[in-house]
């Protein structure tokens, strides 16, 4: 069966009319959210940091719940938490009852959310928190409730109309959950300190994975550094260049400093018949380009394509430590 174009089956002017309908009704969803957030930034008070509080003592995991919509943005507020340095994990409120209630333990501390703060299915997780003393927040638009009378801390949203035209389905409400889970997150990323370097631990993968790598992290070091000393023969360099694989021979000093680097380029610009009886102090590149092995692989990528060459030495305090490749790089996805 062919399908039709909207054109073929509104004709061009019902297309037209159309088009300007689902656009208003986008940017009414879009103009009432944003709205709804500017509202949240303004109506947060102490309750916030008092939440942080709660989170920093935590000495187990975060265990966030919620039924329905709530639960879905539940899900995704665990993880952003887990993938921020706080552990967390989801608990389903209708599980919970029938034994997942032992995944919560005296160490942890509950995040539940409930749009009307008196969701039936969340109130055996609350009774629970109140009768073993597990620290309870709750995210909800009902300031007198089941939930948030119980809870430690309240978070309580403005209110704020939903989206839906027939004001039933949860749209903005469950906006204004996320992007409060998001801000506990951040803030709680920048309580503790949370670095460049414990994100890449937990993002290991893809392209976030990819561009947190350290040089460190793809160097080749020990004995895979090609390494010979200024007196080196060219007979001897030109074979641990063979041997190592990079074209390449670091030169030494007697300080342990890196002076120079031999390249299968200086050994084109030096070819003659004396060139096997030089030694790489005569015929290597004085001052090469370098890194350290703190400096993200992006960093190393970049300054190799900007120099038109194909590798870098790790120093460390002048010594070479490691040698990266542009091909290092390209393998692990850093781009």
């Amino acid at each position: 069966m062919t399908q039709q174009s909207p054109s073929a089956r509104y004709g061009d002017a019902g297309s037209t009319a159309r088009s300007a309908a689902d656009l208003a009704a986008a940017r009414r969803v879009l103009l009432l959210e944003s709205e709804a957030l500017v509202l949240l930034s303004s109506a947060l008070d102490e309750s916030f940091p008092a939440a942080l509080d709660l989170l920093m003592g935590v000495r187990g995991r975060v265990v966030v719940c919620g039924m329905g919509k709530s639960g879905h943005v539940g899900r995704k507020i665990a993880a952003t938490f887990a993938s921020t340095g706080t552990p967390a994990m989801f608990v389903h409120p209708g599980e919970a009852s029938h034994g997942d209630l032992g995944m919560i333990t005296g160490d942890d501390a509950a995040l539940v959310l409930s749009n009307s703060g008196n969701t039936d299915e969340i109130r055996d997780v609350v009774t629970y928190t109140r009768r073993f003393g597990v620290p309870l927040i709750g995210m909800t638009s009902g300031g007198a409730s089941t939930l948030s009378e119980a809870a430690d801390v309240a978070l309580v949203l403005p209110p704020a109309r939903e989206a839906c035209p027939n004001g039933l389905a949860p749209t903005t409400s469950t906006t204004l959950m996320m992007a409060l889970g998001d801000a506990l997150a951040v803030a709680l990323m920048e309580r503790k300190g949370f670095s460049p370097d414990q994100f890449q631990v937990f993002h290991p993968g893809g392209k976030l994975g990819a561009g947190l790598l350290r040089v460190s992290d793809l160097m080749h070091s020990g004995d895979g550094l090609p390494i010979v000393h200024p007196d080196t023969p060219m007979s001897e360099a030109v074979l641990v260049m063979t041997a190592k694989s990079f074209g390449c021979a670091g030169v030494v000093g007697e300080d342990g400093l890196l002076a120079g680097v031999v390249t299968d380029g200086d050994l084109r610009r030096h070819m003659g018949p004396g060139l096997m009886a030089e030694t790489a102090g005569t015929v290597m590149t004085r001052a090469p380009k370098t890194i350290g092995p703190r400096a993200l692989a992006a960093e190393a990528l970049g300054r190799m394509n900007t120099s038109a060459i194909t590798f870098l030495f790790v120093v460390d305090e002048g010594r070479p430590v490691g040698i990266i490749h542009v091909h290092d790089c390209l393998r692990a996805g850093v781009a």
